[in-house]
């Protein structure tokens, strides 16, 4: 996490653990005007509203997007998690879409972050809904794409990558990798058929 890093040295940061910084804040303070915010019903349900300037907050849900990658033998490549939740288990290179990025590029993004490995033409695979931990997403998008280059390395917040086939993959990590992994055994499985 280099950049990390640089930044916590750089602007003399407290040392944080990076799972633990996507957790869900509260608002209690309008953040256009700084008045204490109310809750109201509002907009067919409870929100929190300003009562100073009107803004009323709207939560958003967490989106992540993650790469499905295939080498030519047909294995899919995994990453061993370095940090909780489920460290040392398996799932597919992912993470939060930032602000100024579209999910496909997140899932780029993401797989040269965690596995050196950048990828072309991603296409959107599945789409998966339900947060499965406190810190997690509500929404994950994951993207098949083909290795265009790099060499793999773990890298990030991934302790190792390695391609592993199908019927033969280690302890996975989200149901969200799984659901994915299903799918495209299942997708394979109506090819041989065919």
């Amino acid at each position: 996490m280099q950049y990390d890093k640089w930044a916590m040295e750089t602007h003399h940061l407290p040392q944080i653990e990076p799972h633990k910084v996507s957790q869900t804040l509260e608002l209690n303070f309008c953040p256009r005007c700084g008045q204490a915010l109310e809750d109201a019903f509002v907009f067919g349900r409870v929100r929190r509203v300003c009562p100073a300037c009107g803004l009323v907050v709207f939560r958003d849900h967490k989106v992540a997007a993650a790469a499905l990658v295939e080498d030519a033998a047909g294995r899919v490549l995994l990453v061993r998690r370095a940090w909780d939740p489920q460290r040392g288990y398996w799932s597919l290179p992912a993470g939060f879409v930032d602000e100024d990025e579209s999910p496909p590029e997140a899932a780029l993004r993401e797989c040269r972050e965690e596995t050196g490995l950048t990828l072309v033409a991603p296409e959107l695979f599945m789409a998966l809904y339900g947060r499965e931990h406190a810190r997690g997403a509500d929404i994950v998008l994951v993207y098949r794409g083909r290795i265009r280059d790099g060499v793999l390395t773990a890298a990030d917040d991934a302790a190792e990558a390695a391609f592993f086939p199908l019927e033969a993959l280690p302890p996975l990590a989200f149901r969200a990798t799984e659901q994915a992994l299903a799918r495209l055994e299942q997708l394979r499985a109506r090819t041989e058929d065919v």
